[in-house]
């Protein structure tokens, strides 16, 4: 239901018949709720070699060049196709207004009704997929697992359609765009549909997946005890807020040259830092100094969110904390969005590209879902048609012994080991935290794993359990700091012995 896929279905839809399966509503995606932009090089100062060089910088030294220059030089031809579907980004005198984001050596960043830019290109996407005769979307189905046959090729995929249980979907064709992951972690911006499902079902499968060790923190959600962990978008700090803690004092300058614009793993290390300096549990951001009603129109949705908790910008600060924002690491994918498995493809944040490297340059990723949707979509239009009588799949059989350990208590388990996570493989790492959040995970395995599992609670928290596991056990092998990955026991970055990436394969 977000971009990759919506793109993916669009690009593919002249000549193919398309399934879109949501496992909420279509409306529930990582892409509606994004406050930031999207980057693209429209203004004559800026250049496509301009945003290659930023995109490799901040990736750490993985991230792959000639992805990165794929990425960058179609963002235009896409973003007007955006328009052209009625995505309404934000204008001045005519031309479409573009911002400064951090990392970003040009104002690249494009907006939409101020900080509502995800909805607003779904929005678009949605219309004009509904407009399409031969896409067929179906909302509310949770995908339990992909279907491969003896030769290794996906041939469709398993779920539970809330109306008719349990149903199969025969595909010549599968598309992975199930987002990302961070319902793993306590604290997250993303919405309750992100629990890493797409790469457990990948993992299961037998595809490869790459570099799950970087997980991009954002610096700045909202912390107020009961309220969901609101984005307050980097643009904010673009624009020229700045980051206090509780005592009143700018820090950044303590951390990095760059202030409050330097890279979003930055940030959120030394909020984090700043936060055990002071004995606090968050920092604030200030914008009193900002005009009170240009900042209601630029940035409405905060705006409204700050007046709902009776913070008037005016005069208070916006209290703020690091939260899991972005699965950097995925399906490992090729230049042309195809999975090691025959006839599965991944698109978006689900899937490893080489486009971020190890951290991902701020309001890259909806530029990455448009580009590799259209990628996915065309290598399925490029692939021979398939004749769907010819797919075969052996009886699929549930031999499940007997459990005989106590009765399960999915939301106990969910919510401990999205705290672990949170302690153990969250901002900083180090190895002992590491193997313990391994071997508590692992006993978490023995005990949930033995039960039979008819609902998406249960489907979830097998997906959520398997992918930390894979986390945590990559995060442990990194044994250096790179991009989002912080080891405090290893600091430096190791380019002789880890300048590569890491990839992860389930055995037999």
């Amino acid at each position: 239901a977000g971009i990759a896929g919506l793109r993916a279905a669009l690009e593919a839809a002249d000549h193919r018949n398309i399934i879109v399966v949501c496992k909420g509503a279509i409306d529930e995606s990582n892409t509606w709720n994004a406050q930031g932009g999207i980057a693209s090089v429209l203004r004559k100062e800026d250049t496509f070699e301009s945003h290659v060089a930023d995109t490799l910088r901040t990736g750490g030294g993985i991230a792959d060049p000639q992805v990165v220059e794929q990425v960058v030089r179609q963002g235009p031809e896409l973003v007007r196709q955006l328009q052209e579907w009625g995505a309404g980004f934000d204008q001045v005198d005519g031309k479409i207004d573009t911002t400064l984001e951090g990392g970003h050596s040009h104002a690249r960043i494009l907006h939409a009704h101020g900080d509502e830019t995800g909805r607003a290109i779904a929005e678009a996407l949605i219309a004009t997929v509904r407009s399409k005769p031969n896409i067929r979307v179906i909302e509310h189905f949770f995908t339990i697992d992909l279907l491969t046959d003896k030769d290794n090729r996906c041939i469709g995929i398993i779920g539970h359609d809330k109306d008719h249980g349990l149903q199969i979907v025969w595909a010549a064709n599968t598309i992975l765009a199930t987002g990302g992951a961070g319902q793993l972690y306590r604290e997250t911006t993303n919405p309750s549909v992100a629990t890493a499902d797409g790469l457990a079902m990948a993992y299961r499968a037998g595809a490869v997946l790459r570099d799950l060790e970087f997980v991009q923190f954002h610096p700045t959600t909202l912390y107020i005890a009961g309220a969901s962990r609101a984005l307050i978008t980097e643009t904010l700090r673009g624009e020229g807020a700045y980051l206090l803690d509780t005592k009143g004092r700018r820090f950044m300058g303590d951390y990095d040259e760059a202030l409050e614009l330097a890279p979003r793993d930055v940030v959120s290390r030394a909020i984090l830092a700043q936060m055990r300096k002071t004995d606090a549990t968050h920092v604030y951001l200030d914008i009193r100094h900002m005009n009170k009603e240009f900042f209601a129109k630029r940035f409405p949705l905060i705006s409204d969110l700050c007046e709902s908790f009776d913070i008037d910008v005016s005069h208070d600060l916006i209290p703020v904390r690091p939260s899991a924002h972005y699965m950097v690491g995925g399906v490992k994918t090729d230049s042309l969005a195809r999975t090691n498995i025959e006839n599965l493809y991944a698109c978006g944040e689900v899937s490893s590209t080489g486009l971020h490297g190890a951290n991902r340059l701020g309001s890259n990723s909806l530029l990455e879902g448009l580009v590799y949707g259209k990628l996915a979509g065309q290598a399925v239009l490029a692939s021979e048609p398939s004749d769907l009588t010819s797919l075969k799949h052996p009886a699929i059989r549930y031999n499940i012994p007997h459990s005989d350990r106590s009765q399960l208590d999915t939301a106990d388990v969910h919510n401990s080991m999205r705290s672990l996570m949170w302690r153990n493989v969250g901002i900083t790492r180090r190895a002992q935290p590491l193997t313990e959040a391994q071997e508590i995970i692992r006993f978490w395995h023995r005990y949930v794993m033995d039960k039979v599992f008819d609902t998406r609670e249960g489907w979830e928290c097998q997906n959520m359990l398997t992918t930390s596991l894979l986390i945590a056990h990559c995060a442990d092998l990194r044994k250096e700091s790179r991009g989002v990955h912080y080891r405090t026991d290893h600091t430096q970055t190791d380019d002789k012995r880890f300048r590569r990436h890491t990839e992860i394969l389930r055995a037999g």
